[in-house]
């Protein structure tokens, strides 16, 4: 049976599981739920994740409900191009890098995209409360950037010189930066990322790398 990934299109954390299988170089099949039909709350889909969340990766008679755990069952299925690093070394790196990122970068992201692309807020006025919590949220991810950008210092990948887990669930909410700056230019740009090349240049060229590595496009969000 193929494996079948069920998500949301631009969901981060379904693209994490999608790059990971990208990275592997294998074969799967996506079926797209619509969040604005409630297909995410469906009796079908909760049989498969009764908390109504995506991704869930589904292959013969597994069922894997998170995407860190979807990386991992993928890795000891297919342990060729590990996600997790080929010795404990790597491994203990990638997996910090991994969780680090699913705290801090998922949390800064969050704050500062979902009033901005999800809720479609105009920025607000300089010395309100919702100004002042939007500007928070932009320091905390612009903090995030720069940890990544130093991980990039030394490697072409946040952990030595292949792509990894910690990449896979990385990259999504630095891509989805770079879609807001590309929709909402004038908000973003008031919070201080008008000219990310600049400021990042790491990261940059991480995302040129990304972008270049085969069966990267059918990762990308349907809607983009």
């Amino acid at each position: 049976m193929t494996i079948t990934i069920h998500t949301v299109s631009g969901a981060p954390r379904g693209w994490r599981v999608l790059l990971g299988l990208a990275f592997k170089g294998l074969e799967y099949d996506i079926r797209y739920l619509e969040a604005s039909k409630g297909e995410h709350k469906a009796p079908e889909f909760l049989k498969l994740n009764p908390r109504g969340t995506v991704p869930v990766l589904e292959h013969d008679d597994i069922l894997v409900r998170d995407s860190v755990g979807a990386l991992a069952w993928l890795d000891r299925t297919y342990p060729e191009k590990p996600l997790f690093g080929s010795t404990k070394q790597e491994a203990a790196a990638v997996w910090q890098t991994t969780l680090e990122c699913c705290d801090y970068l998922r949390d800064a992201a969050n704050s500062l995209l979902f009033p901005i692309l999800v809720e479609g807020k105009p920025l607000p006025d300089d010395g309100t409360q919702e100004r002042d919590t939007l500007n928070t949220a932009a320091e905390s991810m612009h903090r995030e950037l720069t940890f990544l950008e130093g991980l990039l210092e030394n490697g072409l990948f946040l952990v030595g010189s292949a792509p990894s887990a910690a990449d896979a669930v990385a990259y999504p909410e630095v891509r989805i930066l770079g879609r807001a700056i590309d929709t909402k230019h004038e908000i973003m740009k008031a919070l201080g990322f008008s000219d990310m090349g600049s400021l990042y240049p790491r990261i940059k060229a991480w995302k040129a790398r990304i972008g270049a590595l085969p069966g990267y496009e059918k990762t990308l969000p349907r809607h983009w």
